[in-house]
């Protein structure tokens, strides 16, 4: 009878340690971007490193619109992180803009690399200058992302009005390549990292000279009605083939971000394992180089950090002010 009791015990332990160890384990979406941009690589590169180096995490990325997408993912509650800019963020830790009414209760994780506006052309579509996009079929960033909020921003600055001045389509970066390819736009705008494979397409493509049309001048109007988000940044004439010059345009920052309700040891796992196999990104896309404890600054991101977030930081040495 003993025997049958111990075992029993034995057997209620079993069952029990079950759901134990499935409470343990933490799965995780990374909203990403398109596939043409650098967001949905490096998310890629984030989840292989989450899933492979935290116990009991899972971790997946999914192609999304891009950032305003990510944030309504952020604020549904589920188990996301997401990639986004710092301007849309702001906008949806606001409630403002195309989140307005709909506050989202986001939270930085960490900042992640410079994302730089493209404005691009190529020779013959006579796109030279921003003010040239009058008149013109353009792309403006899928509806999503955020770089239609600042390509709404940018044209704004210019004194142009996007809804009057040009036709105007809302395609992803690899979409906006095709159609620039089959002469359906004259040029496009995109925000991302460097090199951007979706422009690195285009020129790469036979017969076809690329034009980055300049606006860094637009950068003061732009932080004088929307905050000090941007700054006068340029593109290296090396980045695409073809280029002459140096592309003087606007930046903005990226930042990994979550909801204010995720626990404090799971944000704290992810920065830490990202900081951690930061070179396991690199070898994704060079972007990942600029993942740096130096940068992670209050100043960098209006939206405040997660307290997760905040303990990592701190046993790096890094003041949040």
């Amino acid at each position: 009878m003993r025997k049958f009791v111990l075992a029993l015990g034995v057997a209620a332990m079993v069952s029990l340690s079950a759901p134990l160890a499935a409470q343990d384990k933490v799965n995780i979406s990374i909203a990403t971007g398109g596939t043409g941009g650098v967001y949905y690589p490096m998310g890629g590169g984030m989840a292989a490193a989450l899933s492979k180096y935290v116990p009991g995490m899972e971790a997946t990325a999914e192609v999304t619109g891009g950032s305003v997408d990510n944030l309504k993912l952020i604020g549904s509650g589920k188990p996301y992180i997401a990639l986004a800019m710092v301007d849309a963020t702001l906008d949806a830790y606001n409630g403002s803009g195309k989140f307005t009414g709909n506050k989202v209760p986001v939270r930085t994780l960490m900042i992640l690399y410079p994302n730089r506006m493209h404005v691009v052309s190529v020779e013959g579509r006579g796109v030279n200058k921003i003010t040239d996009l009058k008149g013109k079929h353009i792309s403006t960033g899928s509806p999503g992302s955020a770089t239609e909020v600042m390509a709404f921003r940018v044209i704004e600055a210019a004194g142009l009005d996007k809804d009057k001045d040009m036709k105007r389509e809302r395609l992803g970066v690899a979409e906006s390549v095709n159609a620039m390819k089959d002469n359906k736009i004259d040029a496009f705008f995109w925000v991302g990292g460097l090199p951007t494979a979706g422009v690195t397409d285009l020129a790469n493509t036979p017969g076809t000279k690329i034009r980055m049309v300049d606006h860094a001048d637009l950068v003061p109007a732009m932080n004088k009605k929307y905050g000090n988000l941007y700054v006068e940044d340029a593109i290296p004439k090396s980045t695409y083939r073809g280029m002459d010059v140096d592309n003087k345009q606007a930046t903005v920052m990226n930042i990994l971000v979550a909801n204010a309700s995720m626990d404090d040891k799971t944000a704290y796992n992810i920065v830490k394992t990202i900081f951690d196999k930061r070179q396991d990104l690199i070898n994704v896309h060079k972007e990942a180089a600029n993942f740096k404890l130096e940068n992670q600054k209050a100043s960098a991101s209006p939206i405040p950090f997660h307290p997760g977030a905040v303990k990592y930081f701190a046993e790096q040495g890094v003041k949040l002010n």
